[in-house]
């Protein structure tokens, strides 16, 4: 069994990723992956079939179809290089998205995958691009980082805080505020009247 969790492990791994790097867990990280590639494919698979809509004049579809081929090919390229080993600038392209951040990969998966969604809006459309979306969307937790402790929390927002005109003085925690206490109660009116002397 360990024998098969390696040789995943060495499959999922990217060639310059640090094993030891903590940034996100490790199911995020091979999670947003495994999405990734199921999403893409869907994103071929379900791309064949909106092509095949041709035969009843529907170009949209066609359309939504061939971005979706495209779109499943680029993140197979991207997220799992090793399924396109006999195309030679792969590996080029998968190391050029690698060394970017992670943000610019979840916001071009996420608008890459609204494409074919609005132009063709069917099951098969919806379901494998929401496959690449939801990888996009696992990239950007990935990039925003680990959420800072309470204590963390709370004691840089102690320390930061600063008046409303703009003075770099800290607020004191005692002030409270007399819009809230000084508030007045609404009145009640009753339905409107009909007047009956008109």
């Amino acid at each position: 069994m360990a024998g098969i969790a390696e040789k995943f492990t060495s499959l999922m791994a990217r060639p310059n990723e640090d094993p030891n790097d903590a940034a996100a867990p490790w199911y995020i990280k091979y999670g947003a992956r495994v999405i990734g590639i199921i999403g893409a494919f869907f994103c071929i698979l379900f791309g064949l079939y909106n092509c095949i809509s041709i035969l009843f004049a529907n170009v949209s579809c066609l359309v939504s179809g061939i971005l979706q081929i495209i779109l499943g090919f680029l993140v197979m390229g991207v997220e799992a290089p090793f399924c396109c080993m006999f195309i030679d600038y792969v590996q080029v392209v998968s190391s050029k998205v690698d060394s970017r951040p992670l943000w610019n990969r979840a916001a071009a998966y996420c608008a890459l995958a609204c494409v074919p969604v609005f132009i063709c809006p069917g099951l098969a459309s919806i379901f494998a691009c929401g496959l690449v979306f939801g990888c996009g969307v696992l990239y950007g937790m990935i990039g925003l980082g680990k959420k800072a402790s309470r204590e963390e929390m709370a004691q840089r927002a102690n320390t930061q805080q600063q008046a409303p005109n703009g003075n770099n003085k800290p607020i004191p925690s005692n002030i409270k505020s007399n819009l809230v206490q000084n508030a007045q109660p609404m009145a009640v009116s009753g339905a409107p009247g009909f007047d009956s002397n008109v």
